[in-house]
């Protein structure tokens, strides 16, 4: 497995395994596909290194007949707009259904953990998890989100509501504000 910063070229690949679970689970509250235009436009943009915090990380299959395919992707993204929010980053992860179980989204959300601890203007990281998902809660508890409290029936999908789990983690470098 190979761990990089995402380009726009992947936005197909990226929007594809997205698209996986905004039709299929409760985990992204988007109910609409989105097509790689639309991803490229609204989202992919900002992670423009000189737009800020925000990044974007890859993994790919390293070796094999399958080399180079994307096969997930974690990405620290604006946590709300107002000014004040600016040192706090929203963090998410998503792997090719096929890839799941095997190590890759520990593998890329530490990586994304590892270059938020090393920027100087993220303080915390906040990720919010749609319940039930013991795997995902696992994960963040894994790579040090501590739960912070859960929003109850915040999301509305496939005919029911679902509870939302926060998590927060210090990140090293901007932890002495």
């Amino acid at each position: 497995m190979r761990v990089r910063p995402g380009r726009s070229d992947d936005v197909p690949a990226l929007t594809a395994i997205y698209n996986h679970y905004v039709v299929n689970s409760h985990v992204t509250f988007d109910t609409q596909p989105f097509t790689p235009e639309q991803r490229l436009a609204d989202w992919f943009v900002q992670f423009d290194a000189a737009s800020g915090p925000y990044r974007l990380l890859v993994a790919e299959v390293g070796e094999g007949e399958d080399r180079g395919q994307v096969v997930g992707y974690a990405a620290g993204t604006r946590f709300r707009p107002k000014p004040a929010y600016r040192t706090s980053i929203e963090t998410c992860v998503y792997l090719d259904p096929e890839w799941v179980g095997r190590g890759v989204g520990r593998y890329v959300y530490g990586a994304l953990m590892g270059l938020l601890d090393s920027m100087p203007d993220v303080h915390r990281a906040y990720a919010g998890v749609a319940l039930p998902n013991d795997a995902s809660q696992r994960l963040h508890e894994g790579v040090g989100f501590r739960p912070v409290g859960v929003l109850r029936e915040v999301g509305f999908k496939f005919g029911r509501f679902y509870n939302v789990a926060w998590y927060e983690r210090v990140c090293s470098v901007g932890n002495s504000r």
